[in-house]
């Protein structure tokens, strides 16, 4: 049963958003809830498993809520469930009346030797990292298109951009991610939606201590001693979370909620790195920009850049 509230309230903060985030349990989702919910938005923070799995997590924002006197709420949602998106969805925006922000933030990250993932696993995968989303835009689009206005952030990673070797399913299912927010971002823009995508590099989150290895053993040992570098991988990135001074996960909240309640032109891609790293996707997005923003003048699409 859904915690929604009867009444489509936004406290005493004239230019608060009803914003909802998926994947909330913990690590960036659960972050930018209590942020946002903070400054006086309202939230509605939603997870999968609210009242099993992850019922200690649902507690932990709802007795932040109460503590606080915040308007967040939590509420049960699949993003790999068409019904589930969609029933949730529906009831939001009955309950609340509109839908300011979607924050696409649910995720797994699979590292492994990518020839181990059978095609049922790399389906789970796109599953949570892309169709989610793409279940989540379409069911607040027709919200959004009514009231003439909204946002979509999408989180996706460094991993959408640059190649990582071993990430080659997250890399393909973050990949397909911001080439469909991307897409939004045109074909809203007369619309009075922005689509906008936030890109973090190395970040202590659970997407590491959850990532699924592949289940083909045998192909992985295969591979020899080639095969065990994922696992060393993890353990490096490990090492670095639990140094004693490790990357700041809360400058990925700040980012987005900044971007939140960025009143003027939003960029379409912020990347967000730990202190003293470059991978040079700064770089990368500001070329690309470059071609892409002359390949839409040349189609003369150049409004909708």
């Amino acid at each position: 049963m859904n915690t929604l509230n009867k009444e489509n309230t936004n406290g005493n903060n004239s230019h608060a958003k009803t914003i909802v985030i998926t994947g909330s349990s913990s690590g960036f989702g659960a972050l930018t809830a209590k942020a946002l919910a903070a400054k006086g938005h309202n939230v509605i923070a939603t997870m999968r498993d609210a009242y099993t799995r992850n019922v200690a997590f649902k507690a932990e924002l709802e007795a932040f809520a109460k503590q606080g006197g915040h308007q967040l709420e939590v509420v049960e949602l699949d993003v790999t469930s068409d019904d589930s998106v969609e029933t949730a969805i529906a009831a939001i925006a009955k309950s609340h009346g509109r839908i300011d922000v979607l924050l696409n933030n649910a995720g797994v990250m699979n590292i492994g030797v990518t020839e181990a993932y059978s095609s049922a696993e790399l389906q789970a995968q796109f599953e949570v990292n892309t169709f989610g989303p793409a279940r989540m835009i379409r069911a607040v689009l027709p919200t959004m298109r009514a009231q003439r206005s909204g946002l979509i952030v999408s989180v996706t990673s460094l991993a959408g951009r640059v190649i990582f070797p071993f990430f080659g399913a997250y890399n393909a299912s973050k990949f397909a991610l911001e080439a469909l927010a991307e897409a939004y971002r045109y074909e809203l823009s007369g619309l009075g939606i922005d689509s906008v995508i936030v890109e973090p590099g190395p970040f202590g989150t659970s997407l590491l201590t959850r990532s699924p290895a592949p289940h083909d053993q045998n192909i992985v040992d295969a591979y020899g001693d080639i095969g065990k570098i994922p696992e060393a991988m993890k353990a490096g990135f490990q090492s670095m979370y639990d140094s004693p001074e490790p990357p700041r996960v809360e400058d990925v909240t700040d980012a987005i909620v900044k971007l939140i309640e960025q009143t003027s032109k939003r960029p379409l891609r912020t990347v967000v790195m730990p202190k003293g790293m470059d991978f040079g996707v700064e770089k990368l997005n500001q070329r690309v920009s470059e071609i892409q923003n002359a390949l839409l003048t040349t189609m003369q699409f150049d409004s909708m850049i």
